[in-house]
């Protein structure tokens, strides 16, 4: 029954913000891929999923925040039953049993939905946790592809109960991979200013 729950949920997002989305970085193809984008609103998750085609997004976890999807058990069946989610631990005591399942998901061939910024920011992209290096590290053949959420921090910011309808669009950027040699740091940095890249000025910050 609450996987029933998918298909009004994401119709309902569509309805409320639009979710439209453009794929500047190649067409949309399967295969284990990691989507990581920016961090500003409970609707995040909702807004990647409906803009996937119906067949990736099948195959894509998005990774969720324990501490609240997880408060109750209502919460709990709607993010596992209905989103398909993996929740984490952000409090760090099961970091290695969570990187092991997001792992065995993507060489399983499915693939994640993450927000490198760990947590909601004010509406610019913020500095990049290391979950995402220890992934492309762990699994190289995953994509990794940019995706940037313009305006949804009006529609459901911070401390606000209720989403206000206004359009918000995501832009997929091409797939980036590991390079050889290529530390944390740099990496993360790498990441980072390939989302930077699909978002205006007013999005970014100085890490």
């Amino acid at each position: 029954m609450t996987a029933l729950l998918q298909p009004i949920l994401l119709g309902l997002t569509r309805l409320l913000v639009g979710a439209h989305a453009t794929w500047e970085g190649g067409a949309p193809a399967t295969g284990p891929r990691i989507y990581f984008a920016n961090h500003t609103s409970h609707l995040d998750t909702l807004v990647v999923l409906a803009a996937l085609p119906p067949d990736l997004r099948a195959r894509t976890h998005p990774v969720a925040a324990l501490d609240y999807w997880g408060r109750s058990a209502l919460r709990r069946r709607v993010a596992e039953g209905c989103l398909n989610a993996v929740l984490v631990d952000r409090s760090g005591h099961a970091a290695t049993k969570t990187l092991e399942t997001l792992v065995a998901l993507l060489t399983g061939g499915r693939s994640l939905i993450l927000f490198p910024e760990g947590t909601r920011s004010d509406g610019v992209v913020g500095p990049f946790k290391s979950g995402l290096y220890h992934l492309a590290r762990r699994v190289p053949a995953a994509a990794l592809v940019p995706v940037f959420i313009a305006n949804l921090h009006r529609v459901m910011p911070k401390g606000v109960p209720l989403p206000v309808p206004l359009i918000c669009t995501l832009r997929l950027g091409a797939p980036l991979t590991p390079l050889a040699g290529e530390g944390k740091a740099a990496f993360l940095e790498r990441a980072r200013n390939a989302l930077l890249a699909l978002a205006d000025s007013q999005y970014r910050r100085e890490a």
